[in-house]
Parts: structure tokens; sequence; C-alpha cells
């Protein structure tokens, strides 16, 4: 009853079928791949939430090059991660990031260097200011870095890609994306190739919130995928069935009506 499978036509249809079949399942496993590696990063925003901070060397590396150079990159894996670091602040490399959008306003992050006592630097994102009310070419109102040593607790976030060296827009250093690389060059002493987010911003800051991945879209994604691929084998499943049954009961009623029907209309 199914001899027709074996035929070039139906031969074609089922290797389209599995082809279709297999990509969906492929593009399943990709997304579910990407919910996993999302889910991680929540789990690791959560657990830095009450976990009890670190040196920031013990997570990263240092640099160990001159002025304008920077150090390794940190571990994907320690990407959030709580830490502490010493030194004091240098606000006359300053540097403010734009463009950023914090409780539904657009403003600025404000990029600050702290020198530890080795010489070396890394940039801490002290928080989130309003524009200055005249204008984004205007220099916002943003509050002084305190003097003296000081030790910032935070979460440790990698390089931003893409990013271009600081340019100066009025009285100050602009950048659209933290990328340690790019800046370093400005700098008069060598950076870590990532920066620190406050975790307690000095009055006048808004805090940056830690963004968390929407790992549930793609566990939609998955299950979309997934029945994509059942829906494309039951479709040749069904369809092969319904042509090895061969025409239905009241087809064949209407074929024998219509064949009375063209004898009674014959002449005798």
């Amino acid at each position: 009853m199914y001899r027709f499978l074996a035929t070039p036509r139906w031969l074609g249809y089922a290797a389209l079928t599995l082809a279709a079949a297999t990509v969906m399942v492929l593009l399943g496993l990709w997304q579910l791949d990407r919910y996993h590696q999302r889910a991680e990063i929540n789990a690791r925003i959560d657990a830095g939430t009450s976990a009890t901070p670190v040196a920031l060397t013990d997570v990263v590396g240092a640099p160990h090059g001159g002025a304008g150079t920077v150090g390794p990159q940190p571990a994907e894996h320690t990407e959030w991660t709580r830490v502490t670091v010493t030194g004091h602040y240098d606000p006359e490399h300053e540097i403010l990031v734009r463009g950023r959008t914090v409780e539904g306003a657009v403003g600025f992050e404000v990029l600050t260097p702290l020198v530890l006592p080795d010489g070396t630097a890394v940039l801490v994102d002290r928080g989130w200011v309003r524009p200055a009310s005249s204008g984004a070419l205007t220099t916002p109102d943003v509050p002084a870095a305190p003097s003296g040593p000081v030790t910032v607790a935070g979460r440790l976030r990698p390089p931003e890609s893409r990013g271009g060296r600081p340019q100066e827009v009025s009285s100050h250093a602009e950048i659209r994306r933290i990328t340690p690389t790019a800046i370093a060059p400005t700098m008069p002493y060598a950076l870590f190739d990532a920066y620190v987010s406050a975790d307690e911003p000095a009055p006048g800051f808004v805090a940056v919130p830690a963004e968390k991945q929407n790992a549930l879209q793609n566990a939609g994604y998955v299950l979309q995928w997934w029945l994509f691929a059942a829906m494309t084998l039951y479709g040749f499943g069904y369809l092969a069935r319904r042509e090895g049954r061969g025409p239905r009961p009241d087809n064949l009623l209407d074929d024998e009506d219509e064949d009375e029907d063209q004898l009674h209309e014959s002449p005798r």
C-alpha cells in the first residue's frame, strides 16, 4: 500500500522534510545553549548581591606594561563578580559615558580612574547622572570624586566592544562605550582591561542597575523550533497515510454518481 513512498517524487518529499526538521532541531539546540548562557549570567548577578567582595587582582590580572597599555582580559565567568579595590581617584582624567539609560531617562555614566598603590589604574563607574538642562553639549552636574585613599566595592564588568577614544566636548571628555584598550592611550598609567561598577554610588548619583538577561525568551524559542520540527514530520506522515489510503469513500460515491449521470445523458 505504501510502495509509492519509493518513487522519486515521494523520496524528494521525504528528503526535504527531514532536512527542514533537522534544521529546526538544530536551531532549537542553539537557542537552548543561549538559554543556559543567559541563565548562568543571571545566576552570577543574583549570587553577587550577597557575596563577600574579593580583591580585584584575585579575579583579573593586573597590567604590567607602561602608560597607555592594558592588562589581560578577565575570564568570561568572572563578569558580575563582586570585587574590592583601594586607591585614589584621578578626577583630571574623568570621562563621561554618553547615551546611557537608567529608569527610562538618557544621561551619562561617570567613569573615574582609580589609581592603585602600584601606579596602575582601574576605571570605576561611579554612577549615572542626568544631562544638563541647557543641552547635551554642556557639562552635566557631576559630584566631585572624594580625595585621598578610598576603597571601592562593586561588580567587575568586562570591556565593551567597538569603543573609540575619548572625545573632548566642551570642558569634559566623552565616550560611547567603555573599552579600556581605546581609553588607555589617553591615560598616564596602565589600565586594567575591565572596569568596576560601584555598588553604592555617592550622593548625587543614581546606581547603574545590573541588567538581567531574558533567558525565558530563549526557552520559548526552543519549544517553538522543536514544535515546528514535530509538525513538519507529522505533516509528512499525514500526507503519506492519506495517499496510501487512496480516494475517500465519499469521493468514490461522487465518481459513481457522475458515471451514472453520464450514462443517462448519453444518447440511446
